[in-house]
């Protein structure tokens, strides 16, 4: 296995199975539930993929929650802070990461760990698609005994044209597609369980983030993702959800139909829990115009 085998953002079980042992492979089991902060960190202790380090959404993938609400629910994390907790995990230039989590309805934390990881500059990462389910039903093996990585030094480069700003969002152009990744009943503002307020941005299209997957919790194929996504090739897009996690899948479903994180393929951070952190940024309700 060279550096150049990650020609997608996602690995198969089988791929994990036949490199697991690789020198300069590292794996983040990034297992949580939104309802239950501990659920993760306690499945993770019951087993987990041999040589993987619990990776927390709340405590590593996270910065603190502002009082005001701004930066939403999980902001992003210190990009130093960062770096310094993957340097501690064994996670240096030359490693090869491959993040996983349960897979399904559950499978958006892992595509968080692999943005934030290109986000600060981090090429060689990817995705185990389908996670611990796709995992298990390839027959690979589970542990409860927790590695002691050798630390390396992971220097940030930060990758400032992978993020859009609310400000940004609020002036978006025509040109620019804006894609609300959330259920379609808290796009419409039917309901809102996390957030201040019901509803989205006005503009935004709903494209919600489950549908990137097919029956099995895999990713589909490219030529679906471009279709269900519905933005053109050199179109520019910038996607959100409640708190910028279950957007990422949809960012990754982007750069499977060929369009990289980047200027044209942007995550906005605080999603709607920082939108709405602001009263006078203006919401609206009900399905999309047509």
């Amino acid at each position: 296995m060279t550096t150049t085998d990650f020609p997608t953002p996602l690995v198969s079980a089988e791929w994990l199975q036949a490199n697991l042992h690789h020198p300069h492979l590292r794996l983040l089991d990034c297992r949580f539930d939104l309802r239950d902060a501990l659920l993760g960190r306690m499945a993770y202790a019951e087993g987990h993929l041999p040589g993987a380090v619990y990776t927390d959404l709340e405590m590593n993938l996270s910065g603190p929650v502002t009082e005001s609400g701004a930066g939403g629910r999980h902001p992003l994390p210190d990009p130093q802070a960062l770096a310094a907790w993957l340097g501690e995990q064994g996670i240096g230039p030359d490693s090869l990461v491959v993040c996983y989590d349960a897979g399904g309805a559950q499978g958006f934390y892992a595509a968080r760990a692999w943005w934030l990881l290109r986000w600060l500059g981090h090429e060689q990462v990817a995705v185990l698609d389908g996670g611990l389910t796709a995992w298990q039903a390839a027959g690979g093996e589970l542990t409860s005994q927790e590695p002691q990585p050798t630390p390396a030094t992971f220097t940030p480069k930060v990758q400032t044209s992978y993020l859009a700003t609310a400000d940004e969002v609020a002036a978006l152009s025509d040109d620019t597609l804006l894609i609300d990744s959330r259920a379609p009943e808290r796009y419409r503002g039917d309901t809102e369980p996390l957030d201040r307020k019901a509803g989205h941005i006005p503009g935004a299209v709903n494209r919600p983030w489950t549908e990137a997957l097919d029956g099995q919790g895999r990713f589909q194929a490219a030529e679906s993702q471009a279709e269900r996504l519905g933005a053109a090739p050199a179109q520019a897009t910038v996607t959100y959800c409640g708190s910028g996690v279950s957007a990422t899948p949809n960012l990754l479903a982007r750069e499977l139909a060929g369009v990289p994180l980047g200027p044209d393929n942007r995550l906005y951070a605080g999603s709607w829990s920082d939108w709405v952190s602001d009263d006078a940024r203006p919401i609206t309700t009900g399905p999309a115009s047509t």
